[in-house]
């Protein structure tokens, strides 16, 4: 209905859409994923819940070169270590083993399979690294070490909140912790930047004028603290609500009104 209302010819403010904003934090993050992808090794992206981590990852993966670069994206789930394993041996292609040291043995052997033979390097993104069981944070550094630890086949980047960080300084975790080459932590966007997030929103959707005063922006830019979820929320559903109060423009008390009703506020 808000589309309608507002003519515009898509949505705004989708995960499905592609009004890739680029801000000081997604621009660092790249910047630091694309040394990564030369470097080769273990990177580290933390950041709090809607900040943007696993979009950034998102492109990132979508502008590897598929000739050059095999993609393994493995999303922590509340299954086993063992499943764990099992599902990045079939991201590469393999009939998983039964015994754990089986499927070590059978992951290392196609990661260099895939980079000395067929001139390509496996990259794992391993998201919501947080909940990972502390056995599998001391495992990853004995699957990922290659030939005494004097080669790095693979790209490897855990992904997850910033207790990610914490799990990772303590004693147990430091053999994984002291090979990790690049680490960056997703931070708030800023009131201008709220304000240009929103624009290139409306503009990549079609918007033929501004729908947000700059009261809107300014309490959206307040009540979402700049993450990029909940601005989105808080749009989305200002819109709905501006339509069925038949308000052209997007005011301040539309907004309060939105979050409250959503429980945001």
């Amino acid at each position: 209905m808000y589309r309608a209302f507002y003519s515009l010819p898509t949505v705004p403010f989708s995960k499905e859409g592609c009004h890739c904003f680029t801000s000081k934090n997604f621009k660092e993050a790249r910047a630091g994923l694309d040394y990564l992808k030369k470097t080769r090794g273990m990177g580290l992206l933390t950041g709090e819940p809607g900040s943007g981590k696993t979009f950034t990852l998102r492109v990132f993966a979508a502008n590897l070169n598929p000739s050059l670069f095999k993609t393994i994206y493995f999303p922590l789930s509340t299954g086993t270590v063992m499943d764990f394993y099992r599902g990045l041996a079939l991201g590469l292609g393999e009939e998983p083993r039964f015994r754990k040291v089986d499927l070590f043995s059978q992951i290392q052997k196609r990661v260099l399979s895939f980079f000395k033979d067929k001139r390509i390097t496996p990259v794992f993104i391993l998201d919501e690294m947080h909940m990972a069981p502390s056995k599998m944070l001391l495992d990853l550094s004995l699957l990922f070490n290659f030939s005494m630890d004097s080669l790095n086949p693979f790209v490897l980047v855990l992904s997850g909140l910033p207790s990610l960080k914490h799990r990772l300084e303590v004693a147990q975790a430091q053999p994984l912790n002291q090979r990790i080459i690049m680490r960056y932590s997703m931070e708030p966007m800023d009131k201008e930047e709220v304000r240009q997030y929103i624009a290139n929103n409306l503009e990549q959707s079609g918007a033929k004028h501004p729908l947000f005063r700059d009261d809107a922006i300014e309490a959206v830019a307040s009540l979402s603290q700049g993450w990029p979820r909940l601005i989105n929320n808080i749009c989305v559903n200002s819109l709905l609500l501006g339509a069925q109060a038949g308000k052209e423009i997007i005011d301040a008390e539309i907004v309060r009104l939105t979050a409250r009703d959503t429980g945001i506020f």
